[in-house]
């Protein structure tokens, strides 16, 4: 599989990462998650992204693939530790957190810890910066990161603080693409794209019931981009393969709890760049049709 350099660390990232909220919001099983991700890493996955908040997915990880610890750049996020949603920005209360997912990843540093959806208001107080500096100079990670959308993922590299920055990227999420991406690649930070496929809201013909993938599915109505209209697994292999293609991109996370789907994306890429042509005509019909408030969701 591919592997780029991750902005200015020391890191060569595979394109395609594992994110671990699935795992944890849908309850799998060890024995399932050793499988994913075992299959995973056999095929040139090194990025696995989780967060605190994602209920049991870091103990999950840390069970099935602590033993293969140094094949894998291993990722967390930290800012909710009850659920997303509900932030606690307390620098002693981030600091605890951290400490608590590398007990749960059964590791004594992660390669990266991110601020998660911290807000701009919650950034320019300073608090929550020096506790990941704190966080980063007591050897609990290598690097920092900041991971959301929108005006506050700007003033976080505008700050300087960070090393990379983790944003929603997709054909349903292309605000980055002009607001952000162009100043963390000036700034070298390494980019991981959140939410490449957009929740897959093709999948459904109705509107669905969950109100969290409501949003993209409603953008998507809107878009009406005509490839959409093909099988589905082309349509996420167009879709993964334009995040890809967006400059400054390193690395796509792709979350599953199904044996078998994270190679399914991975072969996806085989089939290369997508073509320049097509990836000009998802832009333009994102200029012609995308509503101001379509920023990335949590």
């Amino acid at each position: 599989m591919e592997r780029r350099q991750f902005g200015k660390t020391d890191m060569q990232v595979s394109v395609l990462g594992f994110g671990g909220a699935e795992i944890g919001f849908e309850k799998a099983s060890v024995d399932t998650v050793a499988r994913i991700l075992g299959d995973a890493l056999d095929a040139g996955l090194n990025v696995i992204d989780t967060a605190e908040c994602y209920l049991q997915s870091e103990e999950l990880i840390g069970e099935a693939v602590s033993s293969r610890r140094q094949d894998f750049y291993l990722f967390t996020k930290c800012g909710h530790p009850e659920k997303p949603g509900e932030g606690d920005w307390r620098p002693d209360s981030l600091i605890r957190s951290i400490e608590r997912s590398l007990k749960r990843l059964r590791t004594d540093r992660v390669d990266l810890v991110q601020l998660h959806s911290c807000s701009e208001d919650e950034l320019r107080k300073g608090d929550v910066i020096d506790a990941m500096l704190r966080a980063r100079d007591r050897g609990h990670a290598r690097y920092i990161g900041y991971s959301g959308d929108g005006p506050a993922a700007r003033f976080a590299i505008e700050s300087g603080a960070f090393d990379t920055l983790q944003t929603s990227v997709s054909i349903a999420d292309q605000e980055p693409i002009e607001l952000t991406l162009p100043m963390a690649r000036q700034r070298h930070m390494g980019v991981i794209a959140k939410r490449p496929l957009a929740n897959a809201v093709w999948r459904f013909a109705q509107k669905p019931e969950n109100p969290y993938v409501v949003p993209y599915w409603e953008r998507m109505q809107k878009l009406a981009y005509s490839f959409v209209n093909s099988d589905q697994a082309e349509v996420a292999a167009t879709a993964l393969r334009f995040t890809l293609a967006v400059p400054g991109v390193h690395t796509a996370i792709v979350g599953t709890s199904r044996a078998g789907r994270w190679l399914e994306n991975a072969a996806a890429l085989e089939a290369g760049p997508l073509p320049q042509a097509q990836f000009d005509a998802i832009r333009a019909r994102w200029r012609q049709a995308a509503e101001p408030g379509w920023t990335g969701q949590i």
